[in-house]
């Protein structure tokens, strides 16, 4: 019986492959995590810092920071990280050589409710802690507050937040007992009534256009009611 040897050395040669390639598995799989990358992401101030982020990578009840690669559970990170209420949105990644990183999209706050214990409401509506790290200058609400009769509060300062001249002027929003709303603006006394968010577009439009003309005429100063609760029209009391 004839031996084909080129048979041998070809499964020869297959099971050494397979072999290297298990221990070069394994060996990867016990590399040690290096020290996380974290990267922010969006251009908002740090609201929650790297060191913060790095203590919530945790595993075992230890840092992930020399830990095996191999018993590192990504999506138990991942959840950590959207747990805290200071963060939108995180991933993390492993490369192949343990590298671990982690991409953090931080919330957006809008307006600062001023209680006995203040927070934030952020971009989509939620309630968000305020930081240590950064105060950030957005609008403060005060008046009738409960957290969970602020939708009319978030509205319109959601509408501010997203138009240029109303996000530089307006400091304060005051929500009513009747759920209407009034607000105060940067360098002025004098309180405007808003009323209801009913045609919201309209009366903002109405209030940029008496807000300019005033300036332009040097009056701003002569009134302290601005009322826009009429349709087609800005009442004004003078003080």
């Amino acid at each position: 019986m004839r031996i084909n040897y080129n048979y041998i050395k070809i499964i020869g040669l297959l099971m050494l492959v397979v072999f290297l390639f298990a221990f070069s598995n394994q060996r990867n799989n016990q590399r040690p995590v290096a020290e996380p990358d974290i990267n922010f992401i969006g251009e908002n101030k740090l609201f929650i810092t790297e060191t913060t982020v790095s203590k919530l990578l945790i595993q075992n009840q230890r840092s992930v920071t020399g830990q095996s690669k191999e018993i590192i559970d990504l999506n138990q990170l991942e959840t950590a990280l959207n747990s805290n209420p200071m963060i939108k949105k995180a991933e993390v990644f492993m490369s192949v050589n343990a590298k671990l990183s982690a991409e953090i999209e931080q919330k957006t706050p809008i307006a600062r409710v001023t209680t006995s214990a203040p927070y934030y409401i952020d971009d989509e509506g939620s309630l968000m802690p305020l930081s240590s790290n950064f105060s950030a200058r957005v609008p403060l609400v005060t008046g009738n507050i409960k957290n969970d009769k602020l939708n009319t509060v978030f509205q319109f300062a959601k509408a501010v937040h997203d138009d240029e001249f109303l996000k530089k002027h307006v400091i304060e929003i005051r929500q009513n007992a009747d759920a209407t709303i009034d607000f105060k603006v940067r360098k002025s006394d004098f309180i405007v009534h808003l009323g209801t968010l009913e045609q919201l577009e309209k009366k903002i439009n109405n209030f940029k256009a008496f807000y300019q003309k005033a300036v332009k005429d040097k009056i701003l100063e002569r009134y302290k009611v601005i009322n826009l609760k009429f349709d087609k029209q800005v009442i004004c009391t003078k003080k």
